[in-house]
């Protein structure tokens, strides 16, 4: 069953798929939502919140596909956006499947409820955008510091206009989410004419389901910043295998193995994890698989 026809049929049978959203809703379907919008060619961040921009976004294509112009994403709407967005090729062929839970647990040596929650707790629920490119969020002030690493002083080139891809300091000001990241990604690729700097931008991005920064690349293992990125294009399998490495190169497998939560989660999404509460939904993701037969 090829991807998209999958999803209309989980949206008709599968109550929480059939969720409809509209103005002020938020979470992952709204971000789902303006992936979809914006692969039809409307701009807007994919930001997880349905705003005034989306709002104009929905009723906008309501009104040229002939449905009721009422703002809600209810299952007629999310019908017509999968068909209109339906891609050439199938995406499913590019998800990861439970043989390759298995497999991960077996050759990491971790119990399959482990992997199970951790998967579910740390991925980004799937590594492609709708388009079939990885998922990237582009961190200008990652940019800058590549760029001074590969001997590029990031303060020659800098000025108001690439303003939203270099910048010293973190924020999130510039994000716009999505397939945007990519338009973020090559604005900062092309600043000079140097392979240097395509590679600094490759680098700055984190990427797949498991998010992992491309200036990790030769620490894992990878012979270039490139040869991860093409990895990451392959399969969400390949993503897993970035994430398996990452863990391992940075210690936080032992806590993994050892089921304690609290230090994986810091070990792997830093000090500030306790506010996402990343160790408490890992535990309950666990006894959950935990309990199943």
């Amino acid at each position: 069953m090829k991807y998209f026809r999958y999803l209309e049929v989980l949206f008709i049978f599968n109550h929480r798929a059939m969720q409809t959203i509209k103005f002020r809703s938020r979470g992952t379907y709204v971000s789902y939502l303006q992936e979809l919008l914006g692969k039809l060619g409307y701009e807007i961040p994919a930001t997880g919140y349905f705003g005034n921009m989306t709002d104009v976004a929905v009723r906008d294509f309501q009104r040229k596909q002939g449905l009721v112009e009422d703002g809600e994403v209810g299952i007629k709407t999310w019908t017509v956006l999968i068909d209109k967005t339906r891609p050439a090729q199938s995406l499913s062929d590019k998800f990861l499947g439970e043989q390759d839970l298995r497999d991960f647990g077996q050759k990491h040596k971790l119990p399959l409820a482990a992997v199970k929650a951790v998967n579910e707790v740390e991925s980004s629920g799937k590594g492609f955008f709708v388009d079939g490119r990885p998922k990237i969020l582009f961190e200008g002030h990652i940019f800058w510091r590549q760029l001074k690493e590969r001997g590029i002083d990031p303060k020659t080139i800098s000025t108001a206009s690439n303003a939203d891809v270099l910048y010293s300091k973190w924020t999130k000001s510039h994000y716009l989410g999505g397939t945007r990241e990519y338009d973020r990604m090559e604005k900062a690729s092309k600043l000079l004419q140097d392979p240097r700097v395509k590679e600094a931008a490759l680098a700055s991005a984190s990427w797949g389901s498991y998010q992992i920064m491309g200036f990790h690349a030769q620490k894992l293992g990878y012979d270039s910043v490139q040869s991860f990125v093409d990895e990451m294009y392959i399969h969400e399998r390949n993503q897993l295998e970035a994430f398996g490495r990452y863990i391992t190169a940075f210690g936080c497998i032992n806590h993994l193995r050892t089921l304690n939560w609290a230090s994986f989660a810091r070990c792997y999404n830093g000090p500030g994890y306790a506010q996402n509460k990343y160790d408490i939904k890992m535990a309950q993701a666990y006894q959950k698989y935990l309990n199943r037969p």
